[in-house]
């Protein structure tokens, strides 16, 4: 009887891997599922399996040259900053990811983040927590209307964020030069240059991938041409926020607040961490959320759904619907 191909999800933080399972041994795999932390977890299993799935787990260059089966490796998430494309790619495997799946979720997640922000609600429930009950607590506050909420980075997520701030009465600039004239136009919104964007916004909204052209692309320069009651939102990826400039321009007042969605470490992909590490986390105009910005049960369930999908489409024989790379053959 030959062997099953055996697919790897290098790690999860959702209760079981059911889904996964049940759309992969349909298609004639058998499925491991590890807590990898490291490249040096994944070693073992690399070399004969037919397939990888990551949420957080690095899939690098080692664990891709120890690889003599793998087909494919599927990331649950949009980004593939956490796989070596170029190396899956010389080797002939092909990388997909899964797209479009939680544009509204990020979407209010940013959203909701400014408006706590904004309206200084954190702050005033601490106040109300210790018994201070004064307008107060949260002051200065300044009205959302005519505000300018500069978007970088003009995809999907971009122009919902877009969306959903005109309904406060704002106005919107992007900085994105790869977005299309014909999308600037649709969507109502005043394309400028990074500068001019720091310069004048009320709230950054960063929903940058990484890439090396991005890594930090806020530092201190950047933030030193805000406004001093700026805010800072970062749904995108943690590393483009140097953590270092913006721990600085918060605690001496070159702007106002930061919400963000990921610290610069990513705490997930770490086996040991605290919140000792980050200076950021003892601030009390910072608000952090656990990279939870994509989730709703509708829309993890469709994340897991579609990654395990289009490994089965590729052990099958099968075109994916959402490649990433074009493997050498």
């Amino acid at each position: 009887m030959p062997t099953r191909p055996k697919v790897i999800i290098t790690d999860h933080d959702f209760a079981d891997i059911e889904l996964e399972r049940e759309i992969l041994e349909k298609a004639g795999a058998q499925v491991i599922a590890l807590q990898a932390k490291s490249e040096q977890d994944l070693l073992e299993h690399a070399a004969d399996c037919a397939a990888m799935i990551n949420q957080y787990a690095y899939i690098g260059a080692s664990t891709i040259a120890t690889m003599q089966r793998c087909k494919v490796i599927a990331r649950y998430g949009v980004g593939t900053d956490i796989v070596d494309v170029a190396a899956a790619t010389a080797k002939g495997i092909q990388v997909t990811n899964v797209r479009n799946y939680c544009t509204e979720e990020v979407a209010d997640h940013a959203i909701s983040l400014w408006l706590a922000l904004a309206r200084g609600l954190f702050a005033y429930d601490r106040a109300t927590h210790r018994g201070e009950w004064r307008w107060q607590s949260a002051a200065p506050l300044n009205r959302l209307r005519g505000q300018t909420v500069g978007i970088v980075s003009f995809g999907a997520i971009g122009q919902a964020i877009a969306q959903r701030a005109k309904a406060f009465g704002a106005q919107v600039i992007i900085h994105d030069p790869y977005v299309d004239s014909a999308t600037i136009a649709a969507h109502q919104v005043a394309a400028v240059d990074k500068g001019a964007l720091l310069a004048e916004s009320d709230v950054v909204m960063m929903q940058v991938p990484m890439t090396t052209e991005t890594r930090h692309f806020l530092s201190e320069e950047e933030f030193r041409s805000m406004k001093p009651n700026a805010l800072v939102v970062c749904t995108g990826r943690g590393p483009t926020i140097d953590n270092r400039a913006l721990y600085k321009a918060l605690s001496e007042g070159w702007i106002a607040g930061a919400g963000l969605d990921d610290p610069e470490e990513e705490p997930a992909k770490r086996k040991h961490w605290s919140p000792n590490d980050n200076p950021l986390f003892s601030l009390p105009n910072v608000i952090v959320t656990p990279h939870a910005a994509y989730y709703s049960e509708e829309s993890l369930r469709a994340a897991r759904t579609i990654a395990a999908q289009e490994v089965a489409r590729v052990l099958t024989g099968q075109a994916p619907l959402n490649p990433v790379n074009t493997p050498a053959r």
